[in-house]
């Protein structure tokens, strides 16, 4: 059974937390293709999680991406662009760097 755990936040998005039980796995650097897209998915960007496919954007390549790679390099609409960098895209780089300097 796959679970995610999903939380609002104020500012009205999701957060989507990885765990095992969600089918990914825990470092984003681990993602293939495919569970970037599902990430994106499950966090209500379905119409956006294409985009990731088209570009063939696995875990690795996720995390090296900047502002306007995800605000252009994608060709998504403005909003919802700022909304997954910001909200997504941004925290896993830091957590990412985060467990990776213990």
């Amino acid at each position: 059974m796959l679970s995610v755990d999903m939380e609002n936040k104020e500012n009205g998005s999701l957060g989507v937390k990885n765990s095992v039980e969600n089918g990914r796995p825990p470092d984003p650097a681990d993602w293939a293709v495919t569970d970037v897209v599902n990430y994106f998915r499950t966090a209500g960007f379905e119409e956006q999680a294409n985009a990731f496919q088209e570009q063939e954007i696995d875990g690795k390549s996720l995390l090296l991406m900047t502002r306007n790679d995800v605000l252009t390099g994608l060709a998504l609409k403005l909003g919802p662009a700022l909304k997954i960098y910001e909200y997504h895209v941004k925290p896993l780089q830091t957590q990412h760097l985060k467990n990776n300097s213990l």
